[in-house]
């Protein structure tokens, strides 16, 4: 992310029910606004192998709009304290729900959702604070 404004936000699964209905799609919709905001790059990260989140970005139609990140190991999630523990009910460590502005490698805005909510990490929120 070095020399770049990134929209990143990440997510606990591809194909799963509120990520493919809501959260990818939403950032799809708003990639212009978010390019029109000075975003270089919007980004989707989750713990997912690559084969995963390509298969899930070409199912979603996402294009050059979203580069799809596969943090296979969950080594990057938990690395920056975003682990969510969804073993109980057989998905394994995942990633929390969260979007977030990097400037140059540098964090500028985090917004973690609540365990099971979807309110604040949506492309809309994020646009709003940049």
């Amino acid at each position: 992310f070095k020399g770049k404004k990134v929209a990143l936000f990440a997510l606990p699964g591809a194909f799963t029910p509120t990520c493919s209905a809501k959260h990818l799609p939403g950032f799809i919709e708003k990639h212009d606004e978010l390019k029109g905001k000075g975003v270089d790059q919007v980004a989707c990260l989750s713990v997912n192998d690559a084969f995963v989140m390509g298969a899930w970005g070409k199912q979603q139609s996402v294009g050059d709009k979203v580069m799809m990140l596969a943090d296979g190991s969950g080594e990057f999630t938990k690395a920056i304290g975003m682990e969510f523990d969804l073993s109980a009910r057989g998905l394994g460590v995942r990633s929390q729900r969260y979007s977030m502005v990097v400037d140059d490698g540098v964090v500028k805005t985090l917004n973690l959702e609540k365990p099971g909510a979807f309110e604040v990490s949506d492309a809309n929120t994020l646009i709003s604070q940049i």
